[in-house]
């Protein structure tokens, strides 16, 4: 349970970002205007799989964000009529995009890893005195 509350509590903060980073006059750097939006909707969509699936390690929560994320960039280069509509709407663009980029592909796998990262080394169980212990 700890585990999921962690994930929901990262991923709370997260969402908030990301839309602050999207529609807030926040005066950014080009770069960071343009790619943060990205990496935090990765950071965002790693925190909802771990919070849904609370005792999978890192690494693996990490190849199932990178998956998602690449579907759905890739689902951009295929029409859809129904999809393409909901693309048009606020909610469409913060959860699918409009346009497919490398570069936001290179934004959310970089996101996803260090994601991955941080979660493995700060907020991971670790053991202590060679006793192993397990998140729920």
């Amino acid at each position: 349970m700890r585990r999921t509350l962690l994930s929901l509590a990262m991923l709370a903060i997260t969402i908030p970002l990301g839309i602050a980073v999207r529609y807030a006059p926040l005066h950014l750097p080009w770069f960071w205007s343009k790619y943060l939006g990205s990496m935090l909707w990765a950071v965002a969509l790693y925190w909802l799989i771990a919070a849904i699936l609370p005792r999978t390690k890192p690494k693996a929560l990490a190849l199932i964000a990178g998956i998602i994320s690449l579907l759905v960039e890739f689902s951009r280069l295929t029409p859809e009529r129904h999809i393409d509509a909901f693309r048009l709407t606020l909610a469409g663009k913060l959860l699918l995009g409009r346009f497919f980029s490398w570069k936001n592909i290179a934004a959310y796998l970089v996101a996803i890893a260090l994601t991955a990262w941080l979660d493995a080394r700060l907020l991971q169980p670790h053991p202590r005195n060679g006793n192993v212990t397990h998140a729920s």
